[in-house]
């Protein structure tokens, strides 16, 4: 078994500023990061996809093992057909999936199985997590790792100033077959990254988040 070797951290981020004051600049940017469903067809840069990219990698993950793929699609006609796919297993879903109290709770956001988005945007990134490594070895704790990939993804979009909007159409098979992954990518994430429509709007009832008292607990 291989030994552990370690090396000084000498990159480490340090802000001119307090961390407080730091924190709380961050918190502001991620704050005001919206769920678009109304994009522009303005053009995103592939260097500014692949910068994205690489802060999503940047994630840590179980004994560091990396079980993500970020398929960056821009072809139109990709697009198309997973505009096609997703709206049919959506007319599913909405039609026969979901249950009462679930369409209830959908209902305030405004959201249906028309998904003309995923044409509109000039990228969707399709998120994988990996099964097992490229060299067939074991991974861990795949879905936290690439969550917080995602996250890391989410919040690097918005820095940058662009929009973007988590769908996880279900199930989401669909995007294996038309992506030609292999069978140890599955799935994870679909996630639409542009600019908003200049006529852009939001549900109001998305922007209603819990206050700090019910979601953090000090001891």
């Amino acid at each position: 078994m291989a030994e552990a070797v370690f090396v000084p951290y000498r990159d480490r981020y340090l802000p001119r500023v307090p961390p407080e004051d730091a924190a709380r600049a961050f918190c502001e940017v991620v704050q005001r990061r919206r769920t678009v469903r109304m994009f522009s067809d303005r053009p995103v840069s592939r260097e500014t996809i692949e910068w994205l990219v690489r802060a999503a990698a940047s994630a840590p993950s179980g004994a560091n093992k990396q079980p993500w793929r970020f398929v960056c699609v821009q072809d139109p006609g990709i697009k198309r057909r997973i505009r096609l796919a997703a709206e049919q297993e959506e007319r599913e879903f909405y039609a026969h999936r979901a249950g009462p109290e679930w369409l209830k709770d959908l209902a305030p956001l405004g959201t249906d199985e028309h998904k003309d988005f995923l044409e509109v945007a000039p990228w969707l990134i399709v998120v994988f997590k990996l099964l097992r490594g490229d060299d067939g070895g074991q991974v861990y704790y795949i879905n936290e790792s690439v969550g917080i990939a995602c996250g890391l993804l989410l919040a690097a979009a918005q820095h940058a100033g662009l929009a973007t909007l988590t769908h996880t159409p279900s199930p989401m098979g669909f995007l294996s077959g038309i992506l030609e992954r292999p069978t140890h990518e599955r799935p994870f994430l679909l996630i639409p990254v542009g600019y908003p429509a200049d006529d852009c709007t939001v549900p109001e009832a998305a922007l209603r988040k819990k206050p700090l008292e019910q979601v953090m607990v000090t001891r």
